[in-house]
């Protein structure tokens, strides 16, 4: 029997089950049947939606590069970012992927103008008077490992804080980190698939 769930991974936990070095998996917060798994994966340090499920059609269209599809990140940056960087995000930047150059495909940039309400992060990030933090949005139709936060260092302003809160037309909208909400097939489809349909 298929099963969907969209979760929001909470920070500094491992898009996986089985636990490795001691730190916190998906099972320490999602109950779920034994068949099902993360769709792709958000890195340890990140946080936000993540889709689970044991449809393997589903995984294959999500995670092969034929079928681009978009993920909105909302990342907060250190320093007050520029609409030179912004840019230059939004036009491509080359980044190292495997120890090779590699030139990101144009993408969606834009400043958020006020701070976008986020729930808390546990641990905080550390706060620094003298330096000031501001928010981006970045749209991408592709997802190598740790690319935004190589985007963003490559422009001059290191990630501090990165969320993914959208793919396609699933948000993790109300929701906080450990939040779980399940589908049904015909829903998600929807909500993934419905321009390429």
């Amino acid at each position: 029997m298929p099963h969907y769930f969209i979760v929001y991974k909470p920070f500094q936990v491992l898009s996986q089950f089985s636990s490795q070095e001691q730190k916190l998996t998906l099972k320490d917060f999602f109950l779920v049947p034994q068949d099902v798994y993360p769709v792709g994966r958000l890195d340890y340090d990140s946080e936000g939606l993540l889709i689970l499920t044991n449809d393997v059609q589903l995984n294959h269209r999500l995670l092969h590069p034929s079928f681009a599809h978009e993920r909105e990140y909302w990342v907060q940056v250190e320093g007050e970012i520029n609409p030179k960087a912004i840019h230059l995000l939004e036009s491509g930047v080359t980044i190292s992927i495997d120890g090779k150059p590699f030139k990101t495909k144009p993408c969606e940039a834009d400043k958020f103008s006020t701070e976008p309400i986020v729930p808390p992060r546990q641990p905080p990030i550390r706060f620094r008077k003298n330096i000031p933090t501001s928010w981006v949005r970045l749209v991408l139709s592709e997802g190598k490992n740790r690319q935004v936060r190589k985007m963003t260092a490559k422009v001059g302003f290191p990630t501090l804080r990165l969320i993914r809160y959208r793919v396609e037309s699933l948000l993790i909208d109300n929701m906080q980190p450990g939040d779980m909400i399940a589908l049904e097939k015909q829903a998600i489809y929807q909500k993934l698939f419905q321009r390429s349909t």
